[in-house]
């Protein structure tokens, strides 16, 4: 059957809670839109069975993820040797279409004999080296610390080792020349997040605080909102808002310390909607490079003014009038501070409208669908 295409998700996309659930989840639903007959093949490891996921797809397939000491590996990173199931191999093997392998988490399989006449695909969503070196010089417990070290040093070899893949389709320019130059005879594409947003939606006029929202259990999103509660917000003249799961005690605190700030807590969908429409100014560091933060896409097509940092940019190529950036705290308090005063008007909507467009979802699944499946 032509258009049917193999999907291997690294863990169930829905509910689309958090970045890497969103792309795939919205990727999902886009090439189904554009006529793919989708079989998801999903890891599960303490997310429920998905009926939603369903409506997209022409099959969906859960696998149990080989966690514990059953998932460690000498040679091979856990995140992927955790997610070898022989089932899943059978399953791609019996059904002829092309294969594309959500992250190197999902890629076990990958150089197997049974899929050598396949074509297959690997959507990049970090260069994970590079990431889990980062998660490990942030983390303060030693054992994670040394984890995320380990896996650093066994995903660089893999990264080095996916010639049998076809095409590599990162989520960012950035990362698109990093695999064009390890693998120059592969297609290499950049084919931005998928999310959830069909058009721009930002309002006009001023709101009435600033937000950062993300989930706030992660190292990468705990930093960044402790910089900004402890050295940015209580000098800015907006109040703060910061938003997500799972804060910490010290995020609590460092709150509770500034007066107007507010913690939203583990907020639903409908909340946190409201909360991205409503803030006047979008603060997003991050003092992680890696990818497209699906952050910066939500707040850019559904919010007013935002201000990044370098980082928080990498790989969009979005200009500065945009989403200015700081390179320090001062710079982030002279910004916010700036455009306390700038209502958001028809002429942010249509620029942002403009530079927004290659990141539409239809755009992009077009793109996709070529490349795998229109071969």
């Amino acid at each position: 059957m032509r258009n049917r295409l193999h999907i291997v998700s690294f863990d169930v996309p829905w509910p689309a809670d958090y970045g890497g659930a969103i792309d795939v989840f919205y990727k999902i639903k886009a090439l189904h839109a554009e006529g793919c007959a989708i079989i998801l093949h999903c890891y599960e490891y303490g997310r429920a069975h998905a009926p939603e996921l369903e409506q997209y797809c022409e099959a969906v397939y859960y696998y149990t993820r080989a966690t514990g000491l059953s998932g460690i590996s000498a040679v091979l990173p856990y995140i992927v040797y955790s997610r070898r199931n022989a089932a899943l191999l059978k399953r791609l093997a019996e059904i002829d279409a092309p294969v594309l392998f959500e992250g190197v988490h999902t890629a076990y399989f990958l150089g197997h004999p049974s899929l050598k006449n396949r074509f297959k695909a690997i959507r990049v969503h970090n260069v994970e080296h590079h990431y889990y070196a980062q998660l490990s010089a942030k983390e303060p417990s030693t054992l994670r610390r040394l984890y995320y070290m380990a896996e650093a040093i066994l995903l660089r070899r893999l990264e080095h080792k996916l010639h049998a893949a076809d095409a590599f389709f990162p989520l960012s320019a950035e990362d698109t020349c990093y695999f064009q130059k390890l693998y120059p005879c592969a297609v290499n594409v950049f084919i931005p997040p998928f999310h959830q947003h069909g058009q721009v939606t930002s309002k006009e006029g001023n709101g009435q605080y600033c937000l950062y929202q993300g989930n706030l259990a992660h190292p990468e999103n705990r930093e960044a909102a402790l910089f900004l509660l402890r050295e940015v917000f209580p000098y800015t003249q907006l109040p703060a808002v910061i938003a997500g799961r799972n804060p910490g005690q010290d995020i609590i605190k460092a709150c509770g310390a500034i007066p107007g700030c507010r913690l939203i807590v583990n907020p639903d969908a409908a909340t946190m909607d409201a909360l991205l429409a409503d803030a006047h100014i979008h603060v997003l560091p991050t003092f992680q490079q890696s990818g497209v933060k699906l952050k910066l896409l939500t707040a850019l097509f559904g919010g007013r003014h935002v201000v990044t940092n370098k980082a928080m940019r990498y790989g969009t190529g979005m200009p500065d009038d945009i989403c200015p950036v700081a390179n320090s705290a001062a710079d982030f308090i002279t910004i916010v501070n700036h455009l306390v005063a700038v209502p958001f008007t028809q002429a942010h909507i249509a620029q942002r409208k403009a530079l927004l467009a290659p990141y539409e979802n239809a755009v992009n699944a077009k793109l996709l669908k070529k490349e795998i499946v229109g071969r």
